[in-house]
Order: structure tokens, then sequence, then C-alpha cells
């Protein structure tokens, strides 16, 4: 089928892209919910000063509170002699446990104001509370501290501690307990609203008599003392059986129940103590929704647990590829000081083809730039491509001697390649694109390499010529990392897997090898190079041979641009997948280049918007500090990659201010690109070529003076 064909490009994909970026963020956001939103430390400063003004309704009260609609307070306090130890924060699979075997041990009950999020991590524990006899209260489901919440959050945190029980035992709670919550006397008249809609839900509020401030870890016979009552009166103590290390209350509750039961004591649930009803059977609509709760909650922790590793196992790779760019780039500077000692030399008549279809922008400074060159025998082969706008016509009126226009119909660019090849008279060939001005001593730099017999292909070093505007600037910095960090590493590795279509020289007896350019891909240079690896010839990088290219001006060019090369990569990639079960130096390109492009040009920016994904639940539920902390270490580390590429290439480093603003639109539209490529690929669809339309950026490039040190013979 023709490459040229155009079929509509599937739209499906982008709805179902959306919906899984939603469906993470949605998933992460309830695990945030859950771990971050009312964890420990969110809450009141329980060290300083809390007070405020007193709820008068509530002071002197005991400490289980009815509260009616019109905000009457009715209290209930224990009987004489009568102990309701209560335990927050659970369960927790490791010290529920142990207080649970304590209570057994002593034939004592409790009643445990659980988190609701808890006991949807660990519901077996929540059962087996309610089977050994004890009762459970809602505790929130975040652990959120109700005082500074909105009125929906509390409605909502309440409701999902009710069906994360009932789920959980078959039961519906009715106590509850605030965290952070005290004494009665301590109520301030905003915790005091807070109490009114909890009781409002249909809820007993439970305070305390006795706060052991445990949570402090004051020490054993501290939380005794504590936590015994004066004379042989009731109360209900406060303790905690999660939220940090509890062994000091474990180790408390085997001193204080057995002197107590000495003194005569009992130790109940508070509704047994109170003779209040046990709490309902659950509806089946309420253990519905909450089994729906627990397992949207475990599926939001599987995802941020998968998303982590994922992006931890990313920070990994692109480190070590860094590692690997670094070491490459400074043997292979190395190399070309070395080479740079020695004389150039004059290799042979070199024939530069420039394929051409509606070039007019540009193609007289290309060409005026070939004719310039230092290199002793060029000659210039211009194939119009069937263009439409003169550019055949403006070559010719140049005059320019070494010249020679070929016309043909619109074929394609591979076909003007081979055209042009089939016409050049040098065993050195340099291929052009119709928007590219050479450096003066370029052509002479760029066929250096090709004194060694097994080199069949050379990489010149393209630079973006119009550079101004972020857009601009953006293109130049990736084109300096690309050619000074990743094309160095290919060399030095020999997997290099493309010569730019830009600037590249190539020995024609390789181009024959090959059966010349193809036009089953999109990438014609890429497909290309890789077929003369595969045949046994080595490409090499020389970043001395400097060529200046437009890039595009718009966002809407760079897509199509973009959009062709890796789609074109991904073909060039399929057809020579075989690569990487052949010996030698195709196998090289297999297991080495292969491998780079899939993992690093595809598999990492396919799971790049998960990046922007948990870069938004970073915003909403990390600490702030930390959220900058790693933005500011990624970007500074950027910066340093860019700035050692913009060294070894001797380009200034004011771009470099733009670095950081890459990760808005720019980023987002190179990993939409490797997906719709991809989705393009998956589907067995074919993209036409995207012509960019060019504005003569590359005229107006200053030229270096000639340095006169390559002669003939």
């Amino acid at each position: 089928m023709s490459l040229h064909v155009r079929r509509r490009a599937p739209r499906a994909h982008w709805v179902l892209l959306t919906l899984l970026m939603l469906v993470l963020l949605g998933g992460l956001c309830l695990n945030g919910y859950v771990s971050h939103a009312g964890a420990e430390g969110d809450g009141p400063d329980l060290t300083g000063d809390t007070s405020g003004p007193a709820a008068d309704t509530v002071t002197g009260a005991g400490p289980v509170l009815r509260i009616d609609a019109a905000g009457t307070v009715a209290s209930r306090t224990m009987p004489r002699r009568t102990i309701a130890l209560t335990f927050d924060d659970g369960p927790d699979p490791q010290w529920t446990p142990k207080i649970l075997e304590v209570l057994a041990r002593h034939r004592a009950h409790a009643t445990f104001f659980q988190v609701g999020s808890q006991v949807n991590a660990h519901p077996e524990l929540a059962r087996r509370v309610v089977a050994e006899g004890h009762e459970i209260g809602s505790h929130t489901f975040s652990h959120a501290w109700l005082t500074d919440t909105p009125g929906w959050r509390r409605g909502l945190e309440l409701t999902l501690t009710r069906n994360a029980i009932a789920a959980a035992t078959g039961r519906t709670p009715v106590l509850v307990r605030p965290p952070y919550s005290s004494t009665p006397d301590a109520v301030t008249a905003a915790e005091y609203t807070a109490l009114r809609q909890a009781a409002g839900a249909g809820h007993l509020v439970v305070l305390t008599d006795l706060d052991t401030e445990d949570w402090r870890r004051p020490g054993v016979e501290a939380i005794v003392a504590k936590a015994r009552p004066a004379k042989d009166a009731g109360a209900v103590v406060m303790l905690h059986d999660s939220g940090g290390d509890r062994a000091q209350t474990v180790a408390a509750l085997d001193v204080l129940i057995p002197q107590l039961q000495a003194r005569g004591y009992r130790f109940t649930t508070v509704s047994a103590a109170l003779a209040l009803p046990p709490a309902a059977e659950a509806s089946a609509a309420q253990r519905i929704r909450g089994h729906a709760l627990r397992w949207a909650q475990a599926g939001s922790a599987g995802m941020s647990r998968a998303l982590t590793a994922l992006m931890v196992a990313a920070v990994a790779l692109s480190a070590v590829r860094l590692a690997v760019q670094l070491v490459c780039a400074r043997v292979h500077v190395r190399r070309v000081r070395r080479r740079a000692r020695r004389p150039l030399r004059y290799l042979g008549p070199v024939s530069v083809v420039v394929p051409a279809y509606n070039e007019s922008a540009n193609i007289a400074a290309t060409v005026r730039s070939l004719v310039a060159s230092d290199y002793p025998w060029v000659e210039v082969i211009v194939v119009d491509d069937g263009s439409t706008d003169g550019t055949a016509g403006i070559v010719e009126r140049l005059r320019l001697r070494g010249v020679r226009v070929v016309r043909q119909a619109n074929a394609g660019k591979p076909a003007a390649l081979n055209t042009g090849i089939a016409h050049a008279r040098g065993d050195i060939l340099v291929l052009v694109d119709g928007d590219t001005v050479f450096e003066p001593d370029a052509v002479g730099r760029l066929v250096q390499p090709l004194q060694d017999p097994d080199v069949g292909a050379v990489s010149g070093n393209a630079k973006v010529a119009n550079r101004r505007g972020l857009l601009g600037r953006w293109q130049h910095l990736e084109y300096v990392i690309g050619f000074n960090l990743d094309r160095r590493m290919f060399d030095v590795l020999r997997c290099m897997p493309t010569v730019p279509g830009a600037i590249g020289a190539f020995r024609r007896a390789a181009v024959v090898d090959v059966g010349g350019v193809s036009s089953q891909t999109l990438a014609e240079d890429t497909d290309f190079t890789m077929a003369l690896i595969r045949a046994g010839w080595r490409v090499v990088y020389a970043p001395d041979a400097v060529a200046w290219t437009e890039a595009p001006a718009s966002l809407k060019q760079l897509w199509r641009q973009r959009y062709r090369w890796c789609y074109g990569t991904m073909q060039a990639m399929w057809k020579h997948r075989r690569s990487l079960v052949e010996p030698r130096a195709a196998g090289r390109l297999g297991r080495r280049g292969l491998s780079y492009l899939l993992l690093f040009q595809v598999a990492l920016p396919l799971c790049a918007c998960v990046v922007d994904v948990y870069g938004i639940y970073g915003l909403l539920f990390l600490p702030p500090a930390k959220v900058a902390a790693v933005w500011i270490g990624f970007t500074l580390l950027q910066v340093a990659t860019a700035a050692y590429a913009l060294r070894l290439d001797g380009e200034r480093y004011g771009p470099l201010w733009s670095l950081p603003f890459q990760q808005v639109v720019y980023r987002q539209l190179m990993y939409l690109v490797v997906i719709q490529s991809t989705v393009m690929a998956l589907v067995g669809d074919r993209l036409r070529w995207h012509r960019m339309v060019r504005t003569g950026a590359v005229a107006a490039i200053p030229h270096k003076p000639l340095d006169g040190r390559l002669t003939r013979g």
C-alpha cells in the first residue's frame, strides 16, 4: 500500500486515554485521601494550647453524649466500679491482636473506635473484635479532625466508616468518637458543632473521663496512673491500639486490669455498661456499598504502589541511561580530539544529493552553502521531486558551477534520493535535506571517518537555525542533547540507529550493498541506517561537521514532524526486529540500539502521562516541600545534563533558562505523539507524509570563515 494513502486517524483512543488518566487520578486521590488527608500529624498540635471558647452545654457533662436536633445535650456516665476501656485509631495488624490477647487473658471487654480506612485494610481484625465480645465504634474514615473540615466532608467521613464497618462485621456502629477529642470539659464551641452533626447522623458521641495520653509513650507507670479512677468511680478510659509503637499500652493493660479487678472493678463495653441496645444489623445495601468501598480502596492502594514502583523504575533507568551517556560522551570526546590533531585529507570526489519538494524558501541558501564548501571537489545534484513552487527554477537561475538539477514526477523522498544517487559521480555520497545549510568545512569534516574502510556512513551534527522563542529554544536544546549525548553513545556502542537526513555521508559501496534507500517506512533515514549496520558496515558520528536546519515554527507543524518521525521509527524497528537475534554488528544494533529505542523512545514515553497524573496527586496530597524538592532536583539534573551537552557542542548556556518550562506543553506533546503513533501502528494504519511549511530561517545563518586546512592532493 502506498505511504501516501491517508485514512482517517482513529479518535477513540484519546477518549480512552482521558478516561484512563481520570481513573488513575481518581484512584490515586482515593489512596491519598485515605493515607494522607487525615493521617497522624494533620490534626491539631496537641502539645500546644488547643483551647478555645468552651461549649457551655457540654461542660460538666458525662463522657457519653446524646445531642438532639435542637442542640440539647443529654449525657451518661459509667456506673460505679465500671471501666470502659476504649482504643482509638485501629485496627492495627501488629498491636490490635496483642491487645485482644491481653483482654482475653483477663476476661475483659472493651470498645474499639476504629478508622474506616483501617477497617477496609484489615476487615478480619474488625470481625475478630466483634467475635470476641467487644464492640466497634466509628472513628471517622480517614482520622480527620472534624472541627477543621467542612460539613459535607464530616458527613462523608461518618457515612464511609459506617459502610466499611457494616461490610466487615455485618453491624452498623452507633457510637462515634471524633479524632483528637478528649474530655467533655475540653470541647470548644467549634468542636461542639462537629459533635452535633455526628449526633444528627444517628450516633452517640463517646468522649472520655480519663485520657491516658499513651500516644506520647510516657511510660507504663504513667499510663497506669492516668487510667486509675478516683476511689470507686466508673470511667471511660482512652487508649490507642494503632498510630505508632503501642508496646507501653499493651504492658500497661497487663498491670491495670488485674489491679482494678482486685478492687472489684469490671471491664466492659460502653454499650453494656449503660445498657444501650446492641448495634443493629447492617442492611444489604450498606454491605454492598461497604464492599465496593473496600475494593476501591484496595485497588487504589495497589495502583499507588504500582505507579510508585513505575516511577522508581523510570528514575533508575533514566539515571543508568544518563551515566552511560556521560561515560560514552567522555570516551567519544577523546576520540574526536585525537582525530582532530590529524590533518584533514582529500578522499576523492564527493557527490551531494539534495532531494527537494517545494523547498523554495531555503533551497538557494542550501545550494550556495554546498558550493562554498572548502572541500576540493563537490558536485551538487538537486532532485526536484515534482515541486509546485518553482524550486528547480530557483536552483537553475543561480547558475552555479558544479550544480545539476534533475526533475522527476513526485514519488517521495526515498525515490528522489535514489535518483540523485544514480546520477552521482563520486564514490562518497552526502545526502542533504533541502532546508539545510552547511558550514564551509562541514563536507570535509563529515567524510573524514570514511578513511576507515569499515565505515559505511557518517552522521553529522545538525543544529536548529530558528531557535528564537520558547519552541525554538526547546528544539535547540533537544537537538544539542540528542546529538552530543545520544549519538556519541551510539557511536561508542557501535549501534547508531539513524544518520539524519539533514547531514550524512555514505560510501557508495555501502549504499549499493543495501539496495539504496528504501521507501517501506516513513523514517527512510533510520531504515537506511539500520540496513547498513545489519549489512556489516560501521556508522559513526562526526560532531565537528555542522549543518543548520529549520525546525518547526508552530506546535501543529512540530506535531506533524514528530508524528512522522516516531511512526516511521516504529516501522523501521519492526522491519529490522530480526537483528535482536543476529550475530556481530547486526546483533549490536538489535540488542543495544533497538532495545534502547524501544525502552526510552517508546515504552517510557507511553508511561509519561502517568508522571503528570502522579504530579497532580503529589500537589494535592504530598507535603509541598517534598514535591518542590523533587521537582527542583529533577530540573537541576536536566539543566546540568543540557549544560554539559551545550559545552560539548561549543554552544552558549543562555537557552537553559527555558528548560524548566519544557515540562508544560512540550513534554506532553512529545509523549502524545508516541501514543498516537503506537495506536496507528497497532491498528495497522498508514500515515501520509506531512510536509513542513518553510520560512527560510536557515538562509540567514552566518558561516565561519574557511580555515584552509583541507587541500586536494
